[in-house]
């Protein structure tokens, strides 16, 4: 029976966009599957690893019959990307898939479809909202990359989002350092924390676009659901208490410079060639109107910066995890960063953007 017929970058578009959760280590073999749900002319394309499931559609199924199969993700993916442009014929008998384009034809294993373990989803939702996709997508992207990985705290290997009246927060540290973004939102009517597993953002960040084009968001107990284009993604919340991060940003940092951010990020990233590949320290010296970056390593080689900045106040001497500094300034595309600081040295430094004020940066320094 003959499934689907369409272009070759037509088939590879949806299955693109689910197979990138699929793990290429599994317990289960049909974890490895995507399945594909024909109904019609209509065909659903899923695929999941029991914490995120994602789910696209796209019309070019063949014939009014309904049929549901599950076949290996990567192997249809690899299939399709190295044939040539042109018209790809699918079927399926004998619980093979069939794939076919010109000359070339592959037969593929194929599990059952009522082995495929979909996420169940709740009646009902407690917070309904929507954002146009670059705004979500600047939800996630400005704070990212302080979520922690692997870490034995579990609730901090994810993004902390808070639904306010009027407001939507997102907030990651992994314990060292600490982002901060929030924008207006309509639709949220009481205050409302989850904490969504690092996967699902570093997916959703994959997927989203730089568009005005409608995100809806949906969250029940334990579960967050994103629904934009042909696209739904279904996600397992973490369950733990996030940080107070109210408490972790500094309110005494009166001390305020502003500092170019391409300059910035290019002395850190060559003074970063020559720190130790286990603590990353780089050693700043705030001074009139000046500041020193530099750094050394086991081999006793050294790096120094200079950087002339709008500095008055008394004189400061602090370490920091050049990571830390460095993943901020990549992730920003503003002009200028603020760092606000404290004449201790042991103090956290608060860094901002000039004329924003719903983004905060917390970095703990390092003795080095």
């Amino acid at each position: 029976m003959q499934l689907v017929q369409t272009t070759r970058d037509a088939l590879l578009k949806p299955l693109a966009t689910v197979a990138g959760i699929v793990e290429r280590r599994h317990t289960l073999p049909i974890l490895a599957n995507i399945l594909m749900r024909k109904e019609g002319n209509r065909v659903a394309f899923i695929a999941t690893d029991l914490e995120v499931q994602i789910t696209t559609h796209a019309d070019f199924g063949v014939g009014p019959e309904n049929e549901a199969i599950t076949v290996a993700a990567r192997k249809l993916l690899d299939i399709l990307k190295a044939l040539p442009d042109g018209e790809v014929k699918m079927g399926f008998a004998s619980n093979k898939l069939s794939v076919q384009t010109g000359k070339s034809r592959f037969n593929l294993q194929t599990l059952a479809a009522s082995e495929f373990p979909t996420v169940a989803q709740p009646e009902s939702w407690n917070v309904s909202l929507t954002l146009p996709q670059r705004t979500l997508r600047r939800l996630f992207n400005m704070v990212h990359f302080a979520m922690a990985q692997q870490d034995i705290r579990y609730y901090l290997n994810g993004m902390l989002l808070v639904f306010e009246p009027g407001l939507v927060r997102s907030v990651a540290t992994d314990g060292h350092r600490l982002a901060h973004f929030a924008t207006a939102a309509d639709g949220v009517e009481a205050r409302h924390e989850v904490i969504v597993p690092r996967k699902t953002v570093l997916e959703m960040q994959r997927l989203l676009n730089d568009t005005d084009e409608p995100v809806s968001i949906d969250v029940a107990p334990g579960q967050i659901r994103f629904r934009f284009g042909d696209v739904e993604l279904v996600s397992k919340l973490v369950e733990g208490k996030f940080p107070d991060f109210n408490r972790v940003i500094p309110t005494e940092n009166t001390q305020s410079f502003d500092v170019n951010r391409e300059e910035l990020q290019g002395s850190l990233q060559r003074a970063a060639i020559l720190t130790t590949d286990k603590f990353k320290g780089v050693r700043l010296q705030l001074s009139e109107n000046q500041m020193k970056i530099s750094s050394n390593n086991a081999e006793q080689e050294d790096a120094q910066e200079e950087i002339d900045i709008d500095f008055g106040f008394a004189p400061l001497d602090v370490g920091f995890n050049v990571s830390y500094l460095l993943d901020l300034l990549g992730n920003v595309k503003d002009e200028a960063v603020r760092w606000s600081v404290k004449s201790e040295s042991s103090a956290s430094i608060l860094i901002t953007l000039p004329g924003d004020d719903q983004f905060k940066y917390v970095v703990m320094p390092m003795r080095i």
